[in-house]
């Protein structure tokens, strides 16, 4: 994974999601603040993690773009404090 999706994946796991319900998430997107993708444990539906297979076919990567990760990281830093995650009610 690259540096800068990366970086991406860390602002937005800091302010840039939201829980919806058990293994769903809504995180903004750092491009269009009108914008936001709806993220699983592994896919989101922005136009990034769509094509990835498109752009690394056949080097073994398995798909993931900023939203993904940030997700990941967002989840990890909740079970790291201790703190539930932030719930859309």
């Amino acid at each position: 994974m690259s540096a800068n999706t990366m970086r991406k994946a860390n602002a937005l796991a800091k302010n840039g999601v939201v829980q919806i319900e058990d293994g769903l998430y809504q995180v903004k997107s750092l491009t269009n603040p009108f914008k936001s993708y709806m993220v699983t444990s592994d896919s989101c539906d922005c136009e990034g993690f769509r094509n990835f297979y498109k752009f690394h076919h056949g080097k073994g990567l398995k798909a993931n773009c900023s939203h993904l990760e940030a997700v990941r990281i967002f989840k990890a830093i909740h079970e790291k404090t201790g703190k539930g995650t932030t719930t859309r009610k």
